[in-house]
This record gives C-alpha cells, structure tokens and sequence, in this order.
C-alpha cells in the first residue's frame, strides 16, 4: 500500500501546507511497502547493469529509471528507451539532443551508457541518486492525484534551478523553460499568457514570455530564478492565478447548470432534455 499525500485545500494556502508539512508527508511516502519493493530492489540490482539493453530488460529496474525523470508512461518503449540510453549525450545528433522534451536528455546523461566506457550504474553512489530522484518524482506525482497545481508547483523548484544555473545564453534558458511542458505551463499560468502561444514563431514567443517576465518581475531573463525567493513568487503568481481560472470555470459552470433548469422547469426537465 502507498501513503496518500495530504492536500487539504488548494491555492497559495494549501502549498503553504504542503511546504510546511513536505518532510514528514516524504517520509511516510518513501516508507509505504511498494515504495520500498521498487527502491530496495533497485539499488541492489542495478550495479550489475553494464549496458541499456541490461536495464530495459529488466522491468522492475527500467520503472524506478524512467519513474525518477517523470518518463512513467514510457515504460512500454523498450526499445525507444534503449536508442535514447545508446545514443547518449556527447554528439549533437544523440537522439536525447534532437528531442524537445529534455528529460530523456537528463535520463541518457545519468545513466552514461552512451558517454562513458563504462557507464555511471558502476558508481557506488548511483543507486541512491537514482532512489533519490524517483522518490522525490513519485512524491510529486501522488500530490498531483490530489491537486495538479501542486505537482507543478513542486517540481517548478528543482527544474528551474537547473536550467537557471546552465551553462548557455539567455535565450537557450528561454528555449528550456518552453521546452519543457511542466515548466512552460507554471510560467504561462503566472504570467498571464494563454496556451495558444505555442503556436506562435519561436522568436516571437521568447520576446513575449522576456517581456512579460520583465514587466510582472522587473527582470526578463530565466537566471533571476537562481534566488529561491523569485522562484517563490512564480509560484504564488502560479497557484493564485490557477485557482482563480478553476473558481471562475467553477462559478460558471453552476451558473449554467441554473440556467438550464430554469430554462427546462426544474430538475425533471432538465433530465428529459438530457436524455432526449
């Protein structure tokens, strides 16, 4: 049996729970038996992988890989997964480097197989790092069974840091942050732009997403976001802005069901209008 996370109300006050209660809800998650089933056997299989036909054979194994990058639903794509590991990291046409998605970039350079002569499964410490990350992945997944917001909000902290701190120009931080469908969402949420942008020339949406970040932030570039307390206030800008859209679709849609039963003579007609 898994621990459910608590998520006892949503908006800014339900992550202020959540963050204040975030230690002792892992914990008690990292301790459920079929947490421990998949972790414990992870660590004490995977140093006998030596290649990623290894790990893609063994199920067990390549659901705790996939699980610590947010890829789950991969898990039926063996051999896609075996070509992303293969390929590796180090040339520019590694099928890791030609996808958008940049998890699996971030799955190839963690596991090394394409990279290194020997690959990083034979390190001491990558069991644990890989445990690490896909307690902390599933952690988030099991709060957005509850609360999708807060999924997004929790996995904001990790993934900005590291795509502030990269070594690349502001653009190519913009392109990240666009890039990855987690991330775009939380800054689309929070500054106000509709998902339809993404069908704009991608010129045209870094000028949009810099000049919006400099205009609610004072700052148009992603590396303001090293300072936890910006990365912060995206997320209250985020949640604030999610549960005001989810209160509004709310209001709307009781307004309407009224309408309808006005509209039909009550609840009676209403269900003969429904049913034909």
């Amino acid at each position: 049996m898994t621990y459910t996370p608590v998520v006892p109300i949503g908006g800014y006050a339900g992550w202020a729970f959540l963050t204040r209660t975030r230690t002792d809800q892992q914990a008690a998650f990292d301790n459920s038996a079929a947490m421990r089933r998949n972790t414990d056997y992870f660590a004490e299989k995977i140093g006998e992988v030596q290649t990623a036909e290894d790990l893609v054979a063994d199920r067990r194994l390549l659901q705790v890989a996939l699980g610590a990058f947010g890829l789950d639903e991969d898990i039926g794509s063996k051999y896609f997964i075996q070509k992303v590991l293969e390929d590796g990291t180090l040339k520019d046409d590694a099928l890791a480097n030609r996808l958008s998605d940049k998890r699996y970039l971030q799955l190839s350079k963690a596991f090394g197989f394409g990279d290194f002569d020997t690959p990083r499964t034979a390190l001491s410490t990558f069991g644990d790092e890989i445990v690490s990350a896909y307690r902390e992945k599933q952690f988030e997944i099991a709060v957005g069974e509850q609360d999708e917001s807060m999924r997004l909000a929790l996995g904001l902290d990790g993934a900005l840091s590291e795509i502030a701190e990269r070594d690349t120009t502001e653009n190519g931080r913009w392109f990240t942050v666009m890039g990855q469908a987690p991330v775009r969402r939380v800054f689309e949420y929070a500054l106000g732009l509709p998902s339809s942008v993404g069908a704009l020339d991608l010129d045209q949406q870094l000028t949009i997403f810099r000049d919006r970040a400099a205009s609610r932030f004072g700052d148009g570039e992603v590396a303001q976001f090293t300072d936890p307390a910006k990365r912060e206030e995206l997320v209250k800008l985020f949640l604030l802005r999610s549960q005001t859209e989810t209160f509004t679709s709310s209001q709307y849609g009781q307004s309407t069901a009224l309408t309808l039963l006005q509209n039909a003579g009550g609840a009676g007609g209403l269900l003969n209008i429904l049913t034909g």
